[in-house]
């Protein structure tokens, strides 16, 4: 933690992950009343996802940059899960079209796996799980949870967000995550609610 010369105190929190969609994302939810730092300044590398759910990998991730860092960490570790697919893509979002896939092949072979699939029965959700570690001088991890409950689109539409936000569509709404602009998705979206409750936490007001 620091305070600058206004005597406004910031902590400082270190992101186990390398992605800067996701490291936005937080620092935004977060606040000005913390300064969220990716993994990478460090010198760490990715951090292989072993586990066999979010809350394996979360907690991996977290134990594993805490243990370099010696400061609060955060880990994120979530997906998207659609139900007719036995809650496929799951832990396996980022890669579902493989190692190096990017945002558009996963999404390519999403929508090539569900293209006989009727709307009424292409119910989704996204999942967020996150792991905090070192927080108010806690050296036990404490988790939070988040989720956001939509549908699977045929075609993809809006230019906003990352991942599967284009296929994604928000229940109430009925517009794709990527039709939403930044203040509406973070008001709804399923990492919204994880940090909202974490930074509570943080704040000592659980």
């Amino acid at each position: 933690m620091y305070c600058n010369v206004n005597f406004v105190c910031i902590e400082t929190i270190v992101l186990a992950s390398n992605n800067l969609n996701k490291l936005e994302e937080i620092q935004v939810l977060l606040g000005s009343q913390f300064s969220v730092i990716p993994q990478h300044v460090f010198d760490i590398s990715p951090i292989e996802e072993t586990g066999a759910t979010f809350e394996e990998n979360a907690l991996l991730k977290a134990k594993s940059v805490y243990d370099i860092v010696g400061r609060p960490v955060i880990a994120d570790d979530s997906g998207l899960e659609v139900a007719v697919l036995d809650n496929q893509p799951g832990i396996y979002s980022r890669r579902f079209a493989g190692n190096n896939a990017t945002d558009d092949d996963n999404i390519e072979k999403l929508l090539r796996k569900m293209h006989k699939i009727p709307l009424a029965n292409r119910a989704a959700r996204f999942r967020c799980v996150i792991a905090v570690l070192g927080a108010r001088s806690i050296d036990q991890p404490v988790l939070f949870q988040g989720e956001w409950i939509g549908y699977i689109a045929e075609n993809r539409a809006g230019r906003n967000g990352f991942g599967y936000d284009p296929i994604f569509v928000d229940l109430e709404s009925n517009r794709t995550a990527a039709e939403l602009n930044a203040v509406e998705k973070n008001k709804i979206s399923h990492r919204a609610k994880a940090i909202q409750s974490l930074k509570s936490y943080l704040v000592g007001d659980d």
